[in-house]
């Protein structure tokens, strides 16, 4: 099922807006075969009582409601079959509870089996660990674990061979690509160190750039220098004078909506400590960086 995004970049860290897209999805002809997307009543469904998530940050999910209030759901909940007409949830709690909040009396969802859940999860880790994926594929898949799956990035590293949680998030990142970008990695026509410097690139941009960069084999740093270069001017068209930047870990801090601190030493060498008070906001902001 291939899903569009159209999140405002306020949300963006709320509902992903690297939505799952079917030309990368690697599982997506098991998918078919063990899924049916349906739009069921909210009273029809249930949380699961083994849940092991049971607090749920009430900012983000205030959050969460006033995106889906403006936007409605944009990546479906995963079900199971409960009984005559009821559901549980396997994966999509916090949409399920923020759609509640928001007054919505339908929500979207994937109803499969149990079974046919714990199959589709042994494709997707099969496929990833064959390591003849395109980037882009590997990414969805990962996305797809992290969404549809409940397994935090840490989780997913383990299962696909001991990789690390800055690994799978960096993989992550590649679905911020723009379209044009995107197909030329799966491609082949552009390397992954080529596209990682127009990560959050406008479209427009890389419309322009694009065919250029393939024309003339620009290496990986002669794209990131250029866009290094073309930045200001971009982010200061229409503008007077730009506003002063907050300091890097004001800016993180904002972001994962905790405390941020940076320890250094005297040779300048450190590093940002990101803080956490409980497993649940371990988790939310491990999302974030995977987002």
């Amino acid at each position: 099922m291939a899903t569009k995004k159209g999140l405002g970049r306020g949300f963006s860290s709320l509902i992903p807006d690297n939505l799952l897209d079917e030309s990368f999805d690697p599982s997506a002809g098991d998918d078919h075969k063990v899924s049916d997307l349906r739009t069921i009543k909210l009273t029809q469904i249930t949380p699961d009582p083994d849940q092991p998530r049971r607090h749920f940050d009430e900012s983000g999910l205030a959050e969460l409601t006033a995106s889906i209030k403006e936007h409605g759901v944009l990546q479906p909940i995963v079900v199971i079959p409960q009984g005559e007409g009821t559901y549980q949830i396997v994966a999509g709690e916090r949409r399920y509870r923020a759609s509640q909040a928001a007054g919505k009396d339908f929500i979207p969802a994937l109803v499969r089996t149990l079974s046919a859940q714990h199959k589709l999860e042994l494709s997707l880790i099969e496929n990833i660990q064959r390591r003849d994926l395109n980037p882009l594929e590997t990414a969805t898949a990962y996305a797809k674990l992290r969404d549809q799956f409940n397994l935090t990035l840490e989780q997913i590293g383990v299962r696909v061979g001991g990789k690390s949680v800055s690994a799978i998030s960096n993989t992550l990142r590649l679905l911020k690509l723009p379209e044009s970008v995107k197909h030329a990695v799966a491609k082949g026509d552009l390397s992954e160190g080529q596209a990682r410097p127009l990560i959050g690139a406008d479209q427009s941009v890389a419309n322009q750039l694009l065919p250029v960069i393939l024309k003339e084999h620009w290496s990986a740093r002669k794209i990131e220098e250029h866009m290094a270069s073309a930045k200001p001017n971009i982010e200061g068209k229409g503008r007077k004078s730009a506003p002063a930047r907050p300091s890097q870990y004001d800016v993180l801090a904002k972001r994962f909506n905790t405390r941020v601190t940076l320890q250094q030493n005297a040779k300048g060498a450190g590093k940002f400590v990101i803080e956490f008070k409980s497993q649940e906001e371990r988790e939310r902001i491990e999302r974030l960086i995977g987002s």
